[in-house]
């Protein structure tokens, strides 16, 4: 964030991975919404993005980083964006993501420090992509089973974020490559409270639990799930995977939100429909780190 008036801040924010699907359209749809994500979880406005790009010319030709780069424009065009620009670089592995400039009134920042006991946590995406795309590579699943988490890694967090914004949210973040655990974690460190979380009010996507009883999941949830570990409280009575499953690395997931009272009732309405998603997952209290309950 960096101020320019008492009415204008500018919000800066950079993000780019390897593909996690196998539709190179779908891969850069994918990629430019979770760039643009984390200027929504702060309430801004994103205007415009440069393309950041890493990519195998010889190996893969230039149709299929076309098709990348037509993906991410046309995420870009939907949220209001101008892509001015960008770099790439060669690379053995394919990259893609995107640099995004956007404003947010000074006064109306939303920050991760805001929490309150008393406020009600609500998430507005399902959790488990990051399983469900190493069960892809693995051909565990196929693109007909992951395509309903395609849609919602597709879907800007833009509603949601007006949303948070009508119900004069305390705090918000994002959920991406440290789970659901590791950001709600970040809230409760910066706002120095705990979370509570109702294990069976989290939104999954479906096979999900089931590739995790496989063996299925990826390196960096394994890494998250032992550091989560050292300030959540697990009820003996959740369900191992859980465990799991709420550490999993998310790509561009939904917002965690923390909601006062009298603003729960106008979060809701205006999530509700079947394009978007308000689970009221927990709630705020005194204390520290995170307590996960059946």
């Amino acid at each position: 964030m960096y101020r320019l008036s008492a009415e204008l801040a500018l919000v800066q924010t950079v993000d780019f991975f390897t593909p996690i699907v196998d539709d190179p359209f779908d891969f850069g749809r994918i990629a430019a919404a979770n760039a643009l994500s984390d200027v929504y979880a702060m309430g801004g406005t994103p205007l415009t993005a440069l393309n950041i790009a890493a990519y195998p010319m010889e190996a893969l030709g230039p149709e299929i980083l076309g098709r990348i780069l037509a993906g991410g424009a046309a995420v870009a065009a939907e949220a209001g964006v101008a892509i001015l620009g960008g770099h790439t670089v060669e690379d053995d592995e394919p990259k893609y993501g995107m640099a995004v400039t956007g404003t947010v009134h000074p006064n109306r920042i939303v920050t991760n420090a805001g929490a309150r006991p008393g406020d009600t946590l609500v998430l507005t995406k399902p959790i488990g992509t990051g399983i469900l795309a190493s069960a892809l590579k693995k051909d565990a699943i196929d693109e007909a089973q992951i395509a309903p988490a395609v849609r919602w890694m597709t879907t800007l967090n833009a509603h949601a974020s007006r949303a948070m914004l009508a119900a004069g949210a305390s705090a918000a973040t994002d959920v991406t490559g440290f789970g659901l655990l590791g950001h709600a974690n970040e809230i409760a460190r910066a706002s120095g409270v705990r979370l509570r979380i109702v294990a069976s009010q989290v939104p999954i996507y479906d096979l999900a639990l089931a590739m995790l009883a496989r063996g299925i999941a990826p390196g960096g949830s394994r890494k998250n799930a032992e550091e989560h570990a050292r300030f959540t409280d697990f009820d003996a009575a959740v369900e191992p995977h859980y465990r799991m499953l709420f550490s999993d690395a998310q790509t561009s997931g939904g917002l965690l939100v923390a909601v006062p009272p009298d603003g729960l009732p106008i979060l809701l309405d205006v999530l509700a429909g079947p394009d978007a998603l308000a689970a009221v997952i927990g709630s705020v209290e005194a204390g520290s780190g995170l307590a996960i309950v059946p």
